[in-house]
This record gives structure tokens, sequence and C-alpha cells, in this order.
């Protein structure tokens, strides 16, 4: 016998089902994403994440004000003849990226100008329902080096929803705990992919494109949850597997370039995963808003599941995945439970929390500090 609800309504339960058998999970599949993704079963997976092409359309050689190359984007995977190839081969892997898609599924894509509103428009006409559109601001973008045109310092996301009626995952509080209590805007500013965390290649950056884990986390920290499977058709180097694999959610890769998957296929088998205590997640009270300790914790500056405690080693509290603290089942912000163990009315966490580094502890606004220090640096 059957039950049947109202029409689009699919109830889950609490603890996320393990995902099925028959799926390619932890794999990176070397194949042309409208053909992998032809060959898995319908409402397969409850996330998409997709960084395709950007045809960017550059004519020429860019050069700095010194006189070296600017490494752009040059490879043959970002050209296509005309816009209309462009839109067929968008239309392509939209159809069958809401094939495969649960339900309740939702799907990401991020690109540029050159791109993203073409792609929307594809979207919306393959029946997606679009929820937000967010502004990734670079707080260190790459400069217009011939003095053009405005520095291009923003991509766009689009996140949409199967259809209008699907159930999307949105987990609001653990978004709200990430920004300091206050509710997450659409507009998030992350530095770009730079420094250590480039992915290099016989000393050279593997990708041109590749995206920073900060943004990735955030994504998949919002509207998946532990056991989920996340799909990306435009694997690359694999940031999507490696913040996957760290936050508990299965992952399915696609990408036709050898020399990319070699990288990411290392990289994800060297990235571990979060401790199962630290994937819990919780929303808490108002805090400050300029630096969220949400930005310490995606950055990587102090990981999900560390231990911070005050500067006399009373009380230890362990940092979970959307930076919310746990002290003996108390969960919140930096800022109340450092309150709550002093029975105090409010309290600054930034000072009161401490790390140790080296044998020493230090209050969690030296990793702040470090963290503004990248932002200008970078």
């Amino acid at each position: 016998m059957s039950v049947m609800g109202r029409v689009g309504t699919v109830v889950r339960p609490a603890k996320a089902k393990p995902a099925a058998p028959n799926l390619p999970l932890g794999e990176i599949i070397q194949e042309d994403c409208v053909a992998a993704m032809a060959r898995l079963p319908d409402a397969c997976v409850d996330m998409v994440f997709a960084d395709p092409p950007y045809n960017l359309q550059l004519g020429g050689d860019l050069f700095r004000p010194e006189g070296s190359r600017v490494d752009a984007v040059d490879d043959d995977w970002d050209k296509f003849a005309t816009f209309a190839d462009y839109d067929s081969f968008t239309r392509a892997w939209l159809r069958e990226a809401r094939r495969i898609l649960k339900p309740n599924g939702t799907l990401w894509v991020i690109g540029s100008y050159h791109n993203i509103y073409r792609v929307g428009a594809a979207l919306q006409d393959a029946g997606y329902w679009i929820l937000n559109d967010i502004i990734w601001r670079k707080s260190n973008p790459m400069p217009n080096f011939r003095g053009t045109r405005f520095t291009n310092a923003h991509e766009t996301l689009i996140w949409a929803s199967r259809s209008e009626e699907s159930r999307y995952t949105f987990n609001y509080r653990a978004m709200k705990a990430l920004n300091d209590d206050l509710q997450m805007r659409s507009d998030w500013t992350l530095p770009i992919c730079a420094g250590g965390e480039r992915v290099k290649s016989d000393g050279i950056k593997a990708h041109p494109t590749q995206k920073p884990e900060a943004l990735l986390y955030r994504v998949l920290l919002a509207c998946t949850r532990p056991g989920d499977v996340v799909l990306d058709p435009f694997f690359g180097t694999g940031t999507t597997g490696a913040v996957a694999r760290r936050l508990g959610r299965h992952w399915i890769g696609i990408e036709r370039e050898t020399r990319y998957i070699k990288v990411a296929r290392q990289r994800i088998d060297s990235t571990l995963p979060l401790d199962e205590s630290a994937m819990k997640t919780m929303a808490s009270p108002r805090a400050q808003p300029k630096v969220p300790f949400g930005s310490i914790v995606e950055s990587g500056l102090i990981a999900p599941g560390a231990l911070v405690t005050d500067s006399k080693r009373r009380w230890q509290a362990r940092v979970l995945a959307d930076a919310s603290l746990d002290l003996g089942g108390e969960q919140g912000s930096i800022h109340r439970i450092g309150a709550v163990v002093q029975g105090a009315p409010s309290c600054n966490g930034w000072t009161f929390w401490h790390f140790e580094e080296a044998g020493t502890l230090l209050p969690l606004d030296a990793l702040r500090q470090r963290y503004l220090a990248n932002l200008v640096g970078a």
C-alpha cells in the first residue's frame, strides 16, 4: 500500500539515508559531462554544483604594466564558436542535471558576466526555480591592467531548486551561526584562491579558475546534510570533492581533462574528513558582524573539532562545523558560550576564548587579525 501526500511534498527523515549503492560515489568520471550524467539514474543526487566554462571570448594576450604576461583562461574547453553553440551546450547539461536531481534537490551554478545571464535564462526555461543569486565579492581581485573598465571584483552564483514545488534543504540556523548570529546575506566577501591553497602541477597553477574551498564550504553547509550526494559536472581540480569529503557528504565528479583528474585525486585523498562530533550545527545569538568567526573556520585558520579554552583553562569547548561552540551539550556562538560559562549577560568571545599554538595560549582575536592581514596582503 502506498501513501501519498500533497503534490510536491516529500517528507525527509531526520537522519540522512545511506546513498544508493549503485552510484559512482567518490569517483571521478572522465567523460563529457552530458554523456556521463545521461548514464546516471533519475532523481539520484541531492545537489549539483556547476562551474561551467565561462566562454570568456578573450582576444589576444594580456600583459601587466611591467610587461609580464597574465596567465588567463585560454584553454580549448572554454572556447565556443558562437553564442548559439554555448547556449546549446548549456541547455544540454542543465537538462541532464535536472533529471538526476531528487525532487527536493538544488542546483548551484557560478559564472561571470560573460555567461551567467545566458545560464540563468536557460535554467529558468528548463523548469528550475531560482531561489537566490549570490554575489561572491572577491577581497583580492585581479586588477584591470588595461585600465579600460572597472575592476571585475565579483562573480555570481545562482541557487535554484529543481522546481517551484521543491521542499529544498536550507540550513538557515547554521548559516546564521556561521555569520556570528546575523542572518546570512546574499553578498559574500571571500578571497580568491591563492597561496598554499592553489593546487600546482610542476610548480605552476594546475587550473586557471580554481575556486576557494571557503566558497564551497559555505555552499555545502547551507543546503546539504551529512550523507547527501553532491555532483560536480565540471570537477576541475576537485574543490567540490575535497570540501564534500571534509563535511561528510558523498560526491561524484565528472571531468574531461586528464591533467585535472590527476591532481584532483591526489588532493581529495589527502583531505581529512571532520570528526563526527564536529559535524553538528546550531545557531546562536548576536555578535560582531565585521569578521564572523565563521570566516575563520571557513578559511582553515582553525579547524572544526579544535578545542578552545579560557585563559585560565577553567572551561574547554569544541569548535563545530558551523563555527558554533559545544561545551557539555550547550551550543552557541563564541560570545554566547563565553557568557554562559561566566554567568554574565554578554561576552567578547574573541578575547575570552583561546587556542593553543606551540605551547602558548593565544586569544581567538589573533586568528581574526591573521585573517584580516591575509585579506589585505593576498
